[in-house]
């Protein structure tokens, strides 16, 4: 299979490569980040249709436990898929980029040994963002887009949480308005996504007709379409992401060149450790 052609890209190229990819690999992208998903969507609406009614849940100490216990299960579960999701994408990207081929299983498969270490760069890169958003609202901004491409630094490249963060910022560095593009195209998607597929049936919810059953009825609906949204959204930003950092390793490295001579030249140095360092 032939990669795509290493060149600098425009913000336009960036954006048409981006939805080109999507296009053609339509099924590998929504199968990543959609069997993760899936999972989330059946314990979320597993809660609605078997939970204990509203009176219920928010009397007693007993259910307000149980209630913390099944929110705790909840975000691991949510936080597990998300990072499936993620990295399995970016993984498939870096794949299809360099002319190889991958499947859905493959591409979640190889993060599965990665997860601490996507895991350190996502709460690093977090904290980052929130303590610039803590000073003000454009400089957390600022970061977020420095930081866009700390992911696809730390898995493709093998580094660490912190050592991804720094790459992050080399990289980015004179680039950062087109990251901010990418994240407001992101933004906007991800909004129009859920106004399409969720806020009709939560609407439906707010106005709370038909009695208990309606409600936990519109309730799933629009569980199902917040998770369609993210599943058919998501992919479009990590593609994009993961398009925006091959192009910035071709314009500051010369990467075209790196792997016109050597096709493993798409990582970088091992991790220094087994255990991920997020200080």
């Amino acid at each position: 299979m032939n990669g795509l052609d290493l060149r600098p890209l425009s913000i336009g190229d960036i954006l048409d490569r981006t939805f080109s990819l999507y296009r053609r690999h339509f099924l590998l992208f929504v199968g990543i980040a959609g069997i993760p998903q899936l999972l989330v969507l059946i314990f979320s609406l597993g809660q609605t249709f078997f939970s204990w009614s509203t009176t219920d849940i928010l009397t007693g100490t007993r259910n307000i436990g149980i209630g913390i216990l099944v929110l705790i299960v909840y975000l691991v579960i949510a936080v597990v898929a998300y990072l499936f999701s993620q990295g399995g994408t970016i993984l498939a990207i870096s794949d299809l980029y360099l002319g190889r081929t991958t499947t859905i299983a493959e591409s979640l498969r190889n993060i599965s040994g990665d997860l601490w270490y996507l895991l350190g760069v996502t709460i690093l890169s977090g904290l980052a963002i929130f303590g610039a958003l803590i000073l003000l609202i454009v400089p957390g901004i600022y970061v977020a887009c420095r930081l866009l491409v700390c992911v696809p630094a730390a898995l493709i490249e093998k580094r660490s949480p912190r050592e991804a963060l720094s790459r992050s910022f080399g990289l980015t560095k004179g680039f950062a308005g087109r990251a901010f593009v990418i994240l407001v195209l992101s933004v906007v998607m991800t909004y129009a996504a859920q106004l399409l597929l969720a806020i009709p049936a939560a609407a439906a919810l707010a106005l709370q007709a038909g009695g208990p059953g309606m409600i936990r009825f519109w309730m799933a609906v629009t569980q199902v379409g917040t998770s369609l949204a993210s599943i058919l959204v998501t992919p479009i930003l990590l593609i994009a992401t993961a398009v925006f950092y091959f192009d910035l390793r071709v314009r500051k490295e010369g990467f075209d060149l790196q792997f016109m001579m050597d096709p493993n030249a798409a990582q970088g140095v091992p991790r220094s450790s087994d255990i991920p360092s997020i200080l």
